[in-house]
């Protein structure tokens, strides 16, 4: 308690280099917090509108389908198997068919998936219901960005080709019947969705789909050869591995942040044992060991992170939380980087995240100061009352 009295005072009595020392620190803490914060929300953002918009619980695959290969379009698609007709039915899996087409706006050719699904489906968030009509004509729905790209509006109509299962190109009008605001690029860029019914008679694929999407309550059946189930771990991966770059990047920079902050407590501590010879040779002096004046000062510097989290707190709580609420905004060319991202960002701030800082940057901090105090080890007292430490 006594090295703690000491240190506090000590502390305070050196004034503005204390306090330039503790603001740094602060600072240190607020980036720390709040860059991991912000990539810790986005992570939860995006995977929850893609749960949301896209993925559901889980999906189903036909054996052939590959996102990322165009070609296996032509192959993507089959019967749906006996043992999940009863969920297709009552609405636990939806069923969706996609195949390759082109529409023509505004005279220009522009290439798109069509994607049939059913206009009563309730597991993802897409405006279905805007897909009912009276028969007239075929209706559609397309996103903000995909509106953008094609200036396409609603209730204009559309010209439509695709090519059937047996190669033969065909043609209809559409009529964009919604246009939604999404954060999921891959609902929307490039997409137009249709009824399921209207998508399986211009393909002649009755009954057939491309994927199951299931509901948020996940999904337990029997394995089928042609159908493969995709969790929902499965399918944010490539979120995830954004998300692991970004931290990578952050923890970089923040790194660097607190190595800084550490240089500051390290040169202040070896100009304090330079400049407090006299001090030391006095504490050995009146009996106390190496070891505690070493410890004295080691604590001197860790008391630094203490003041840095007590200043850090007072106003980094307010900003924080206001960050926390307000959100931060995201310019609209995000939408391009292909990856699901709203338009504000809303930071996390765990207890864990909090806490884990704290101790890491106190662990840094002890270490730090400890490193130019196991010099007042090997000293002499005659030579450091003198002022002189060899």
């Amino acid at each position: 308690m006594l090295a703690f009295k000491l240190a506090l005072r000590n502390l305070l009595g050196a004034g503005l280099r204390t306090w330039l020392n503790v603001i740094i620190l602060s600072f240190s803490f607020i980036i720390i917090i709040w860059l991991k914060g912000l990539l810790e929300g986005w992570d939860r953002q995006a995977k929850n509108d893609m749960i949301k918009w896209e993925i559901g619980g889980g999906q189903f695959w036909q054996a052939s389908y590959d996102p990322f290969d165009p070609f296996t379009l032509l192959d993507s698609h089959s019967t749906i198997p006996d043992v999940l007709s009863d969920s297709v039915t009552n609405g636990t899996l939806v069923p969706v068919l996609i195949s390759q087409g082109t529409i023509y706006p505004n005279g220009r050719m522009q290439s798109v998936l069509f994607k049939g699904i059913s206009p009563e489906q309730k597991v993802l968030a897409l405006p279905t219901l805007k897909l009912k009509s009276d028969g007239t004509y075929i209706p559609a729905i397309i996103g903000s960005s995909m509106a953008e790209s094609t200036q396409l509006k609603e209730g204009d109509y559309v010209t439509a080709r695709w090519r059937d299962k047996n190669g033969t190109f065909d043609a209809a009008e559409i009529r964009i019947a919604c246009i939604y605001q999404t954060n999921v690029p891959s609902v929307d860029v490039g997409q137009v969705w249709l009824p399921i019914d209207n998508v399986r008679e211009m393909m002649l694929l009755p009954g057939e789909a491309t994927i199951l999407v299931a509901n948020k309550e996940g999904w337990k059946t029997e394995k089928s050869d042609k159908w493969i189930f995709k969790d929902q771990k499965t399918l944010l991966i490539d979120i995830e591995n954004i998300i692991k770059a970004k931290s990578f990047v952050g923890i970089l920079i923040w790194a660097i942040l607190l190595m800084m902050a550490m240089l500051a407590v390290f040169d202040t501590q070896v100009l304090s044992i330079f400049r407090r010879q006299k001090e030391i040779g006095t504490y050995v002096a009146l009996g106390m060991t190496r070891g505690q004046v070493v410890q004295l000062f080691t604590i001197e510097g860790a008391m630094h992170s203490v003041l840095a989290t007590l200043v850090a707190a007072a106003y980094g709580i307010p900003l924080l939380t206001f960050q926390a609420i307000r959100g931060i905004s995201i310019p609209v060319e995000s939408k391009d980087f292909g990856i699901a991202m709203a338009a504000k960002l809303y930071p996390v701030y765990s207890l864990t995240l909090i806490t884990g800082t704290v101790i890491v940057v106190l662990i840094v901090t002890t270490i730090v100061s400890y490193w130019p105090s196991r010099k007042i080890g090997r000293l002499s007292p005659t030579e450091a009352l003198r002022g002189r430490i060899q």
